[in-house]
């Protein structure tokens, strides 16, 4: 009778879902853009997951093996950097650019933070940044879909240039919506993301909320303000081009740089629909999901701070 009155330490609800198990989910969500990647850019693209997947590995179990840490590359969260990380690659990138890539988001924003679920800010997209401040030239550098590697612009540059400027015009949603463009490897098949978001959302390893406040809120922005007067936008095409999909589904809802309230993650999306559209259409940069999520990253203790709720019987504030 006695044993029964014991009451242990919280956690008293408990999940069969481990990392490894949620990361493998990841992995097998990412694949149709891999297979995607594969398919338009061809055998280069594929090489270049394997590289940096393998220098993200590497550097991670020499980091812990410096630091005197139990490995952690059982828990496939390495592979997962390196997977989002490469897909975020031109397919013409160095692959020596690949491996310092690599190397940067585990050593620096990973493991100098304490490792899985201490860093503060998304470690494939912060090491994208970097590598883009580093060498813009290499990073930016974009060819159209096919063995030929004929350079050519994203949608989103051809926008800043203008239609009328642009010989042969933007290309088309279907264009888009499969693939047939010019980009980063893993951001250009929309449909391939969107299947790969399905699973996740499948499998409850992310909630909408953060998505579709990503992408609503871009929608909304770009339908407003960048068409010729306002509510004239092209915002489908806003939608469908650049890196939206893929971060909003797979980067914005990673869960150490992520609000853990359903407020938080609704402030979350949207913050991070707004700053890209800024970005798009009042700076020179055409693209913006890596910085917008990078900058709601930094800003999410906050969120968390203002918008976990009170305990159940907890104090009232005082005045």
């Amino acid at each position: 009778m006695g044993d029964q009155l014991l009451v242990s330490s919280s956690p008293h609800l408990r999940s069969a879902d481990t990392t490894r198990n949620i990361m493998l989910d990841v992995i097998i969500a990412l694949t149709p853009a891999v297979i995607a990647g594969v398919f338009f850019f061809r055998t280069r693209a594929f090489l270049l997951v394997l590289v940096t997947v393998g220098a993200c590995m590497l550097s991670e179990y020499l980091a812990r093996k410096a630091m005197k840490r139990a490995s952690s590359l059982s828990d496939l969260s390495a592979v997962v950097t390196g997977i989002l990380l490469a897909l975020n690659f031109s397919v013409t990138l160095p692959f020596w650019i690949a491996a310092v890539g690599g190397a940067v988001a585990i050593i620096i924003v990973k493991q100098l933070f304490g490792g899985l679920g201490q860093n503060f800010m998304n470690p494939a997209l912060t090491a994208r940044v970097i590598l883009l401040v580093s060498w813009p030239v290499q990073m930016t550098k974009w060819v159209a879909p096919g063995s030929d590697a004929i350079s050519s612009a994203t949608p989103l540059e051809l926008i800043k240039k203008g239609k009328e400027v642009v010989e042969g015009g933007l290309p088309g949603y279907m264009n888009l919506f499969t693939g047939n463009i010019a980009g980063c490897i893993g951001e250009t098949s929309v449909i391939a993301l969107l299947i790969g978001a399905g699973y996740l959302l499948y499998r409850k390893v992310i909630t909408p909320e953060i998505p579709l406040a990503f992408i609503g809120s871009l929608a909304l922005f770009t339908w407003v303000f960048s068409g010729n007067s306002f509510f004239t936008g092209d915002f489908v095409y806003h939608v469908l081009s650049g890196g939206l999909i893929l971060g909003a589904f797979f980067m914005a809802t990673d869960y150490s740089t992520s609000p853990i309230t359903f407020k938080g993650k609704i402030i979350m999306g949207l913050g991070c629909g707004i700053l890209t559209g800024v970005i798009r259409l009042y700076t020179n940069y055409p693209e913006g999901v890596s910085f917008a999520i990078l900058l709601m990253n930094i800003v999410t203790p906050l969120i968390n701070r203002y918008c976990v709720p009170k305990s159940f019987g907890g104090e009232k504030a005082s005045a």
